[in-house]
């Protein structure tokens, strides 16, 4: 826990602020007997240290771009879409939410199958690669779809809105994104340079360069 305090407190400053106004909101919450608030407030912020455990846990780096991402969309998901109705209030929100974190779910998955053959670019073809984070980031969006409904016929929320409507237009923004993010993988897999996210990629692989010994 010590060390997780430690590496929250060298966070950038917007991430420490996104902690501070749900704990603000908590505290808030608690004192004005708005309990749902405060139980989405609370869940939210214990997702956005998740990030920070696991890379602890196991010991590996993640750009604190691609760590601030995580962290907003976190953020944004499920404190003000749902507490502050954002998604009502801006029919676009959703689209947003969805749409980057499947590019970022994309990028994921690519460095997630890369690991496995430790950057061997031989190993498996890089469509091959780039179909596994296709699906890795479909796969999240559904399990997100299922979150939402389990989160509506448990807590009496609204994070479905229109139904199966809303589900399928988020699958369909899920797959657009992840596959933008599978594509750009592919590419930087193939060329290292000129891809989109190529610097965070390289970022990411330079300095966990243990887990892909054999990229050259």
């Amino acid at each position: 826990m010590h060390r997780i305090m430690e590496k929250a407190r060298k966070q950038p400053l917007i991430m420490r602020l996104v902690w501070v106004a749900l704990i603000v909101e908590l505290v808030a919450s608690l004192v004005s007997g708005r309990y749902v608030s405060s139980f989405v407030a609370l869940g939210t912020f214990g997702l956005t240290l998740l990030p920070m455990v696991f890379a602890s846990r196991f010991h590996i780096y993640v750009p604190p771009s691609f760590m601030t991402a995580i962290v907003l969309f976190i953020f944004a998901t499920i404190f003000l879409g749902e507490v502050g109705d954002f998604y009502e209030r801006y029919w676009w929100w959703d689209v947003i939410l969805h749409g980057g974190s499947a590019v970022g779910f994309g990028l994921i998955g690519f460095l997630a199958i890369f690991m496995l053959v430790q950057g061997d670019r031989y190993a498996a073809p890089p469509w091959g690669i780039g179909l596994f984070a296709f699906c890795f980031a479909m796969t999240i969006g559904a399990l997100w779809e299922i979150f939402e409904y389990a989160m509506d016929q448990t807590f009496g929320m609204n994070m479905q809105k229109s139904g199966l409507q809303d589900t399928m237009w988020d699958l369909i923004v899920d797959a657009g994104g992840g596959l933008v993010g599978a594509t750009c993988g592919t590419i930087y897999m193939a060329r290292k340079t000129g891809a989109p996210f190529s610097g965070v990629l390289r970022d990411f692989i330079d300095r966990n360069e243990r887990f892909f010994e054999k990229f050259r």
